[in-house]
């Protein structure tokens, strides 16, 4: 079992385990505690609160999560001890003169970082804000000052809000935790960027991925695990479409958890995966759900839960719920719990999941005929102020007035109010990038507008309080230029994608209307020809003139058909 102590006035969790000793301290902070304009100051403060450890001949490390801050250490005691001990001096005296280093490190690690296809969806769900922070780079550390960093440690790195856990019966001799005074922070509430659910939205994928929001429960765990099963044996095992089809039961921190769903699919499958997907979903929502998978669900729980070492498995999780709030059952509890599960209760989850979902499609898909409205890409209204027209499109111009800054082409716009807005990147040359709370972005780029200085400096004035992020002067080359047919789009960096623009509805409704008249010359040709006056007529002989009138036809409708999608996408944003 799972035992509770105290070091220090912190929080302490013990569970017996054999071989080395393995330890670990807890914060209640992480990327959703930041903002897009500090993105990263936990990340450097791990890094800068681990220097000193230098090599080891054992593992340690530190992690930064969503809404905790791990560091960990598998040794002797006496190394546990002192570990520990010098993460809790690093914090107390963090060494400055390495910020700059350790900024470059984070950066080198960022840069070969691999971002997964399901990285983007908490920016779609959450917006530029708290959950929605794990979409993003760490905007925010060209700005960070050594002030910042101890104001930071000294506000969430406190002996209140972190839990030690030990996975042992005792705690090593001369472990002393010299934290600060503080108060235990509670989790950020969610935020939302879906004005309606469930949604869909597309972007370069080759798959679909899925995430939705429950109510933290051990039937939506066992949901998770019998999707799971479901996608494997009706998308890769029956219908050959998938090599990858898992899903992830995380909890939040909140009394939520996140249930994630992907299948990955070649581009000549990837609607089968998608409806295959969708009929899965819709088979769980009514009921038809397999007892044996349950059984099988339960059968895999009971293996884990038994293990003789499961409470020590399970002590950074039980961190996190102490942390957070959440209940530390029993081991036997929980294996209760679920083995009370029913299908009924599975179905329940599929209903609340499939309300809340948010589904990611392939480029050129879509799930409206499924009941999903499409995400937000482009916003609602535009900002009054003084417009400039762009260099390279007639049609586009960039709007900057009190209140904001809007892209508008006549039919769409994309709007960061100052008020609203998350970080503003700014470049020597003038260059601007505003990211709204709800993740819409708009680009300021004199090259690309004929925006004066003035107005930049008063555009800089009006965005919130800390919310400007100095970036290194641009080369050249990486200073964007005027070309030919530059279109409105809803630039972020988790590449918000909106539908087609109107000069590509313009194009197709053109070019339909060009083979159609081809079209209706070679029907007018076959129809002149008189079989019964001039049988020997060679139009009617030729099979040439019935292919070209064939293959007219089919193209004349395949621009139609596609004039109708884009105008229906374009409705639907």
């Amino acid at each position: 079992m799972i035992r509770e102590t105290e070091v220090d006035g912190v929080q302490t969790l013990l569970a017996r385990k054999s071989g080395p000793l393995v330890a670990g301290l807890t914060f209640r902070v992480g990327r959703a505690d930041e903002t897009l304009a500090t993105a990263g100051i936990t990340h450097l403060l791990e890094h800068l609160a681990l220097h000193h450890n230098g090599l080891s001949d054992y593992h340690y490390n530190g992690a930064t999560g969503s809404v905790v801050t791990h560091f960990h250490m598998q040794g002797s005691p006496d190394d546990i001890a002192r570990y520990l001990n010098g993460v809790c001096a690093a914090l107390a005296n963090l060494p400055m003169a390495r910020l700059e280093m350790e900024k470059g490190i984070l950066r080198t690690e960022a840069a070969g970082r691999k971002r997964g296809v399901n990285d983007s969806l908490p920016l779609w769900r959450y917006g530029a804000q708290g959950y929605g922070l794990v979409s993003y780079e760490e905007m925010g550390l060209p700005r960070l000052t050594p002030d910042d960093l101890r104001r930071w440690a000294a506000t969430w790195f406190t002996r209140q809000n972190a839990v030690l856990w030990i996975a042992s019966d005792r705690v090593p001799a001369g472990l002393r935790l010299h934290l600060p005074e503080g108060v235990r922070r509670p989790v950020p509430r969610p935020s939302s960027a879906l004005p309606t659910t469930p949604a869909y939205f597309s972007d370069r994928v080759n798959g679909v991925v899925y995430d939705t929001v429950v109510r933290r429960s051990a039937a939506a765990q066992v949901f998770s695990a019998v999707l799971e099963r479901e996608m494997y044996r009706s998308l890769r095992q029956d219908g050959g479409y998938s090599y990858v089809a898992s899903t992830s039961y995380d909890p939040r921190g909140d009394g939520f958890a996140t249930v994630t769903a992907l299948a990955d699919a070649l581009p000549d499958k990837q609607d089968a995966v998608l409806g295959g997907f969708v009929d899965l979903l819709a088979k769980l929502r009514v009921g038809r759900i397999d007892q044996a998978d349950i059984a099988s669900v339960r059968t895999k729980a009971e293996e884990a839960l038994r293990h003789e070492e499961r409470d020590a498995a399970r002590l950074p999780g039980a961190a996190m719920n102490a942390l957070t709030g959440q209940p530390n059952q029993p081991g036997e509890q929980l294996l209760d719990e679920i083995r009370a599960v029913t299908a009924d209760d599975v179905r329940a989850v599929a209903v609340e999941a499939t309300a809340a979902g948010l589904l990611l499609v392939p480029d050129g898909l879509d799930a409206e005929w499924a009941g999903y409205r499409p995400a937000p890409t482009f916003s609602t209204s535009a900002v009054d102020g003084r417009s400039y027209g762009s260099r390279q499109n007639d049609r586009l111009g960039l709007v900057i007035g009190a209140e904001g800054v809007s892209l508008v082409d006549g039919t769409h716009q994309v709007t960061v109010r100052y008020a609203e807005c998350a970080v503003a990147l700014a470049w020597p040359d003038g260059g601007r990038h505003l990211i709204g709370l709800d993740g819409i972005a708009v680009r300021v780029e004199p090259t690309l507008y004929a925006v004066p200085p003035d107005q930049i400096a008063r555009l800089d004035a009006s965005v919130p309080p800390g919310s400007l992020v100095w970036q290194p002067a641009r080369e050249p080359s990486a200073i964007p230029q005027p070309s030919a047919g530059q279109t409105i789009t809803s630039a972020s960096p988790a590449a918000k994608r909106g539908p087609a623009t109107t000069a590509g509805l313009v194009v197709l409704i053109v070019l339909a209307a060009v083979m159609g008249v081809l079209t209706l010359l070679c029907g007018a040709v076959i129809v002149s020809a008189d079989p019964v006056a001039n049988p020997d007529d060679a139009i009617l002989r030729d099979p040439v003139t019935y292919t070209m009138f064939g293959v007219t036809l089919a193209v004349t409708i395949g621009f139609a058909v596609g004039a109708v999608l884009v105008a229906r996408r374009r409705r639907a944003a």
